[in-house]
């Protein structure tokens, strides 16, 4: 012994983990608390990968039919009802295919151009059809091909109005035009028009032709609004 300290063999350093500072009792609520947290957490990791398994984010997405809303001017699901006419504008989408998706008019033919597909008749379609036709015609080169036809432009869908307005002639016709919006898309009446005595001429199916009368100064007025008609293709609105 030197300076009244032993010369013995000094004991290492040992360093204690939590569990062994605390008493027994503190110990056993530590292993009570963590078994506890352990349990709670197991079934939501296993719920979670019940629904990962149910909603995977690979599936692959299918591609829509659409139509362009002619009211807005966007795009929605179409219905399968509306037929293709010239001058329509369509946007043809081929899956994976960026070479061959191309937005196309509609020709006075009725027919359009389609990379691979060559010309394809469209005119008297339903976008719907058109995609089937287009599919088939790009099997021999794409496998498997999912098409997809957006109108984005209708066209040709049309109706006239002649006479006493301000800008007579042909207008694009939407879902909800009617003869109130005809007027206003030709400017209104001009001067001396006789505004109770507007007609509608209608196109029947025998081939005929209907005459259907539009008094102005009783619809704005709540009379007869029945008269105020949703216009269909081809309708010529006359004021004398």
């Amino acid at each position: 012994m030197e300076n009244g300290f032993s010369s013995g063999p000094r004991r290492p350093l040992q360093l204690r983990t939590l569990e062994q500072t605390m008493t027994i009792p503190a110990r056993d609520m530590h292993r009570r608390i963590t078994t506890l947290g352990l349990c709670l957490l197991v079934p939501v990791w296993l719920a979670a990968q019940t629904d990962t398994e149910k909603n995977p984010s690979t599936t692959k997405s299918q591609p829509q039919t659409v139509t362009a809303d002619s009211n807005t001017g966007s795009a929605r699901v179409h219905d399968d009802t509306y037929i293709i006419g010239a001058d329509d504008v369509l946007a043809i989408n081929v899956w994976k295919e960026p070479e061959v998706s191309r937005t196309v008019p509609v020709r006075s033919d009725g027919k359009i151009s389609v990379p691979l597909a060559g010309e394809v008749q469209a005119s008297g379609e339903t976008p719907l059809q058109l995609e089937n036709v287009l599919a088939a015609k790009l099997q021999s080169f794409i496998s498997e091909p999912e098409v997809t036809v957006i109108v984005t432009e209708i066209k040709s869908q049309k109706f006239n109005i002649l006479g006493m307005v301000t800008k007579p002639g042909s207008y694009p016709l939407t879902n909800s035009s009617t003869v109130l919006d005809a007027i206003a898309l030709a400017g209104g009446f001009r001067d001396f028009a006789k505004q109770k005595s507007l007609y509608i001429l209608r196109q029947n199916p025998d081939g005929g032709q209907s005459r259907l009368p539009f008094n102005y100064k009783d619809v704005i007025k709540g009379k007869n609004s029945g008269q105020n008609i949703k216009l269909q293709p081809r309708d010529t609105i006359v004021v004398p």
